[in-house]
């Protein structure tokens, strides 16, 4: 066969034939064609002889030696890839990194909240001054059904400046802390109700050992005196022995805290019914919707003189303007801004004084049926008043319960009833 073919250029080696280094592979030829058999190569075809002779005569033999390969030629570079597959390991290539960043970016913000929230949780918890108000006692109710609390506003100075003191028309010389308001919260399964204890209620008050080993004797007298004299202590055992109510937590603030709460929310807004302007409170409010500072809330809790019923009238505008800070506390708006949380936080929880097993838990219910009560979806009221001006052996005037209404009272308050509304 005399047919001239060019010769393919190998990497190095002879380019005559065999397997020289470098050297492409023929493929084989049609079965019919090779007569070296089926799928055998077929036999290499002389190229042109470099030095332009006669080509050596195609002859069959058998594969050529291979000859010393030289060093390989530089590689073409390569041309631009392929368009990647649709299959899975695209779709992998192309958003795993994706997914990790968002993944790992969620993991990190959770995080963040959870520390956050747990060093909020520690240290709103160390704010609070507890004390051992709550202490067992011969002859102390039996805890009841759903749970009381024992609300105290007392006229504790402590934390007022000077000018303070003048503003909110306190006075100077004031020592120790009287309860300047009382009440009774019960939240339980027939809605939550707040109940006022008229300060001047004249009440047996039990005997009392005072911190400094000194027993008081037992005696008769108006319900504030027992705080005045035992604190909080002898007022909550003055309380459970005369309605029988088991006070399960405890919470007294003073004038400080009351009007740093108030101005920590932003004020607290009211509808007062009609203009208002008492000299010894310092309080000049006019009649209509009206946003109270704490100085001004402080005033509006303490005025009665303007009050037909006095000290009665007072205690329903403790009962409203409580439920009405209570409602603005948990607000959202209050709650998830930093900017009023933590100085509300601060305020409350640094001048509050609660029971040894109140804990924030306690204290979030509280506010809970504190707003639930100013929402209508509970009930506020006053210990039934037999006799508002009963005159003691001294001459002074006192109020004396109505003991067949008010025993009803208590008795929905011990077994968790709906309580008796009385006209």
């Amino acid at each position: 066969m005399n047919t001239w073919q060019e010769g393919r250029p190998g990497g190095g080696g002879n380019p005559y034939g065999g397997n020289g280094g470098g050297a492409a592979a023929e493929p084989p030829l049609p079965a019919g064609l090779n007569p070296r058999g089926p799928g055998a190569p077929a036999p290499r075809q002389p190229g042109p002889s470099r030095l332009g002779g006669v080509p050596p005569q195609t002859v069959p033999g058998g594969p050529g030696r291979p000859g010393p390969g030289g060093p390989g030629g530089p590689g073409r570079p390569g041309g631009p890839g392929g368009p990647g597959g649709a299959g899975p390991a695209g779709a992998r290539a192309g958003r795993w990194p994706r997914r990790r960043i968002v993944k790992w970016t969620v993991f990190g913000v959770l995080i963040a909240v959870m520390v956050t929230a747990v060093s909020t949780w520690f240290w709103a918890d160390s704010k609070l001054n507890h004390e051992n108000v709550l202490a067992d006692y011969p002859g102390r109710p039996a805890a009841g059904k759903g749970t009381n609390w024992l609300i105290v506003g007392s006229d504790s100075r402590e934390g007022l400046s000077e000018s303070q003191m003048d503003t909110m028309h306190t006075g100077h010389d004031v020592e120790g802390k009287r309860s300047d308001s009382m009440m009774i919260l019960h939240i339980g399964d027939h809605g939550n109700t707040l109940m006022s204890i008229p300060r001047d209620s004249w009440v047996p008050i039990p005997e009392y050992k005072a911190s400094s080993g000194k027993t008081v004797k037992a005696t008769t007298s108006k319900i504030n005196s027992a705080f005045a004299t035992g604190n909080g202590r002898l007022l909550v055992q003055t309380v459970e022995l005369n309605t029988g109510i088991h006070i399960d937590h405890y919470a007294e603030i003073g004038f400080a805290g009351f009007a740093g709460i108030v101005d920590s929310v932003g004020g607290v807004q009211m509808h007062i019914d009609q203009d208002i302007k008492d000299k010894d409170s310092g309080l000049d409010l006019k009649a209509g919707d009206q946003t109270l500072n704490g100085t001004q809330a402080l005033a509006f809790v303490r005025q009665r003189h303007q009050m037909a019923d006095q000290d009665l009238g007072r205690m329903r505008n403790q009962q409203k303007f409580l439920g009405a800070l209570a409602h603005q506390a948990a607000s959202p708006g209050t709650v998830l801004n930093p900017f009023t949380f933590y100085p509300l936080v601060d305020s409350a929880l640094g001048t509050l004084i609660v029971d040894d097993d109140c804990g924030l838990t306690d204290l979030g219910s509280l506010f809970l049926a504190m707003k639930d009560v100013n929402g209508g979806g509970g009930k506020t009221l006053t210990i039934p008043i037999g006799n508002a001006d009963y005159r003691t052996k001294t001459g002074e005037s006192a109020v004396m319960w109505d003991t067949n209404k008010s025993k009803q009272v208590f008795d929905a308050f011990k077994n968790d009833t709906a309580v008796p509304d009385f006209k």
